[in-house]
């Protein structure tokens, strides 16, 4: 089954959507997690998501080397979940505080290679795959150079993952819209 993309703003309730066709398909689930807890805000969202997914659900965490982690974990009959794209790609601009000023995506070769592998591999992964991102280019410029070189690449990201998944939904307050495909 080709992957879905759900989109949305922070607490637009993107990562239910995504939990909720899971447990509707009726198959075993795999969660990739992406995030990483540096403090203990971080910490307890992380504890929340994971206290909210059913028991039985497995659950990766794979904070940067994702296209490897989806080819070992996507199986004809099973779901995955990755969640989220966006901190994932935040991973992956770790060190991008030192780019040279404007800041230039170029310049940081593993982030290329990871979102090349991931977009490569996509297509071609068996199973149901549903792949939660944030929307951030709704909200106000971000004030700084690297802010923006962030901004930017997750549109990219987001945008060339919309051309190759067979589905794309919105998420707002709880509601999916389908932007491509059916919601």
């Amino acid at each position: 089954m080709p992957a879905h993309l759900i989109l949305g703003g922070a607490r637009s309730g993107k990562s239910r959507y995504a939990e909720t066709l899971a447990c509707d398909s009726g198959l075993p689930v795999t969660v990739i997690a992406t995030a990483e807890a540096f403090d203990a805000e971080m910490t307890a969202r992380i504890r929340r998501h994971q206290n909210d997914r059913p028991a039985g659900w497995r659950t990766v965490e794979t904070p940067v080397t994702l296209a490897a982690t989806l080819r070992e974990e996507a199986r004809d009959g099973r779901c995955v979940i990755v969640d989220c794209l966006t901190l994932w790609l935040l991973n992956l601009m770790v060190g991008a505080e030192n780019l040279s000023d404007p800041p230039d995506a170029s310049q940081l070769p593993q982030l290329q290679a990871e979102r090349a592998a991931l977009l490569d591999t996509l297509p071609a992964l068996p199973g149901q795959i549903l792949l939660v991102a944030n929307e951030v280019g709704l909200g106000l410029v971000p004030e700084t150079p690297l802010g923006r070189l962030y901004r930017d690449e997750a549109g990219r990201l987001n945008q060339a993952l919309a051309r190759i998944c067979a589905r794309v939904s919105f998420v707002a307050a709880g509601l999916p819209l389908a932007l491509k495909g059916t919601a």
